[in-house]
């Protein structure tokens, strides 16, 4: 297309997941428990480390940060999306729109990061637990935090900046329920070949760096594993390591089967259908991993709602969220 065609247009539709009208009311109710239960739970989580002394150790305050970065991770998305089916507009300003890309940027890198620096906590904790303490020391785990932000944002900023140099044709709609990198550089009118490479390189070195400090601190946590002679100590080591192990794989599952999904589909229907799981479904299910398997936040919890002086069916909600038995 010739370049006097190119329009800076100011604003997008976002299509949603779907463009039936009887599904709306099902997909605003479907997403509006989920986004509730996502915010709710992990605020629990953050309230439960932050209110009991015995949480505060470098595992549980790597929680409390990543239960933060999913609140905010969702609220990047979903409340936009609520509002869009509420009021029936389908409109987002070009501002909001690359806002929204920056931000969901930023918190799926911070994700991402965060889940590495809590496998080298457990690495820590297994491999050398002598000197747990002293390696994991508040200082480093505030560097270890603040590194995960300053990097993150830089990555999103770069793409952020590499989108703003794009021109967009007159209409654009996109077929996803939040302006998502790649739909928006497939629906560019400009060329998009250094976006594409800053994007391939980019997730090569600042998404495979962390998956790969995963892998290699797991391999270690195994072998230091087996070479423990009990089974009882076995077990109990492995059981510091399932929950966080089970929100990892839960990550990059959902990560790659999404990517996976738009390379065989070319569907960007499908694609925002796939990617539903990461956004949405991961973030609530994260409270309820590290809460079932934990039976320090499940008794803080259980005493913060009766000293709250919560009955009926939110004790009985938080009692079926945690896994507990009724005294």
């Amino acid at each position: 297309m010739d370049a006097g065609n190119y329009t800076r247009i100011s604003e997008f539709l976002l299509l949603g997941l779907s463009e039936e009208a009887e599904l709306q009311p099902l997909i605003f109710g479907l997403f509006l428990i989920m986004y509730v239960i996502t915010v709710f739970g992990n605020l629990l989580l953050i309230l439960a480390v932050s209110s009991d002394s015995h949480l505060h150790t470098p595992m549980y305050f790597f929680l409390a940060n990543l239960s933060f970065v999913d609140i905010c991770f969702t609220s990047t998305t979903i409340p936009k999306m609520l509002w869009n089916i509420q009021t029936q507009r389908k409109v987002i300003t070009y501002e909001d729109c690359i806002s929204q890309m920056y931000f969901f940027i930023l918190f799926t890198g911070l994700d991402n990061f965060l889940l590495a620096v809590m496998a080298y906590d457990r690495f820590v904790a297994i491999c050398h637990p002598l000197n747990y303490m002293v390696i994991m020391n508040p200082q480093i785990c505030r560097v270890l935090v603040l590194v995960s932000w300053i990097v993150s944002a830089l990555y999103s900023l770069l793409h952020t900046s590499m989108v703003l140099r794009l021109s967009f044709c007159t209409v654009i709609k996109i077929p996803h329920f939040f302006c998502e990198l790649n739909q928006m550089i497939q629906l560019a009118c400009s060329d998009t070949f250094l976006n594409n490479m800053v994007i391939y390189f980019a997730a090569v070195l600042l998404a495979g760096g962390p998956f790969l400090g995963i892998l290699y601190s797991y391999s270690k946590i195994v072998s230091s594993i087996l070479g423990i002679s009990s089974t009882q100590g076995k077990y109990k080591a492995f059981s510091t390591c399932v929950s966080h192990l089970s929100v990892v794989s839960l990550f990059y599952c959902t990560s790659l089967g999404v990517y996976l999904s738009s390379a065989a589909t070319q569907s960007s229907h499908s694609n925002a259908v796939a990617s539903v799981t990461y956004t949405v479904v991961m973030p609530m299910l994260n409270p309820f991993i590290y809460s079932l398997r934990n039976r320090d936040i499940k008794r803080v919890l259980m005493r913060f709602s009766g000293r709250a002086g919560l009955k009926g069916p939110v004790v009985l909600g938080l009692k079926m969220c945690t896994g507990l038995q009724s005294p």
